[in-house]
């Protein structure tokens, strides 16, 4: 796959997975980011906002493997991973698999599980390996964790770790639909007379790895990258961030970037591209002071106060 069928593939993949999904197209869009930057995705929001369809559809439409793990206060670290389990007939222990080994895995209302069952995930989102009984296995590629979650707010969730909430390349919500878009929501379901919606194939694997190596081609020029890296630094001197975003916020930025740059048709990362991305990309990775946590402050509005400031590079 070559750069310039990047936009092509993108727009014939957003058009199957939207005959699914209502109206939201810039959410899809932004779940395709992560997916060309090779990069894992957390969904926050309440739940019946089709999280979970939006994973499934991807998978379907990316012609992807897809397991998904509904994380409960009981879920244990083997249920991800998976162990090794005494064969009576071989008198050995064999390895079982757990839903980990997969393309695409959905992480079902992850923060609904204790912090040791969550953090059974991070080998695997920052190695691509799991790790069994002293025996390291790669995963597939390419190897994608969607991640759902409610707000902390509801009852019954924890607090995902900072170490594994910086995996995530984005953090993004879907957000209720209009009531235009939920009666079509309605009408669709009708007419198909079925709860199940049908997504064909539009790439498979090896394109996938094509698409996301062709993202490498993406020019950033000097200026550009300065930007990034101006907005990274001022999030940890910001007067309202206890820990500001991390060298790897400069990196999502500089992978989201390029994504955005070529599902447009373009082989150069514009100012406007980082601006566009800084929010799912570096907001969930700020860890506020308490006092303006308690005030309400949250760390989209430090983030947009931060882009205000930061001056925009003027590029040829």
């Amino acid at each position: 796959m070559n750069l310039a069928s990047v936009a092509a593939v993108s727009g014939s993949l957003l058009d199957a997975v939207e005959a699914v999904i209502v109206g939201k197209r810039p959410v899809l869009e932004r779940v395709l980011w992560a997916i060309l930057g090779d990069g894992h995705l957390l969904i926050e929001d309440v739940p019946g906002l089709a999280k979970t369809l939006i994973a499934k559809s991807f998978a379907a439409g990316l012609g992807l493997s897809f397991r998904r793990i509904q994380f409960t206060p009981d879920l244990l670290p083997a249920d991800i991973t998976g162990t090794y389990v005494y064969d009576r007939k071989t008198s050995d222990f064999v390895l079982r698999r757990g839903p980990i080994f997969t393309q695409l895995l959905l992480a079902d209302e992850i923060n609904r599980a204790p912090p040791k069952t969550q953090s059974a995930l991070l080998e695997a989102m920052q190695e691509r390996q799991a790790t069994l009984e002293g025996e390291t296995f790669p995963l597939d590629r390419p190897f994608f964790v969607i991640a759902t979650q409610n707000p902390i707010e509801h009852e019954g969730t924890y607090p995902l770790p900072e170490a594994q909430v910086d995996r995530f390349l984005l953090r993004i919500d879907v957000g209720y639909p209009t009531r235009e878009q939920e009666i079509e929501v309605l009408e669709r379901r009708r007419k198909r007379r079925s709860d199940d919606a049908t997504i064909e194939p539009v790439t498979t694997p090896d394109q996938v790895r094509g698409l996301q190596a062709a993202i490498e081609d993406v020019h950033v020029d000097p200026a550009v990258e300065g930007y990034m890296v101006d907005i990274v630094g001022a999030t940890r001197g910001h007067s309202q961030v206890e820990v500001g975003a991390s060298p790897r916020g400069s990196l999502a930025l500089l992978k989201v970037s390029r994504a955005r740059a070529a599902m447009a048709g373009r082989d150069f990362v514009t100012p406007d591209d980082v601006k566009t991305v800084a929010g799912p990309a570096l907001a969930h990775r700020l860890i506020l002071k308490p006092d303006p946590w308690i005030r309400g402050v949250r760390t989209a509005t430090v983030l947009a106060d931060v882009l205000a400031q930061v001056p925009v590079p003027k590029v040829p």
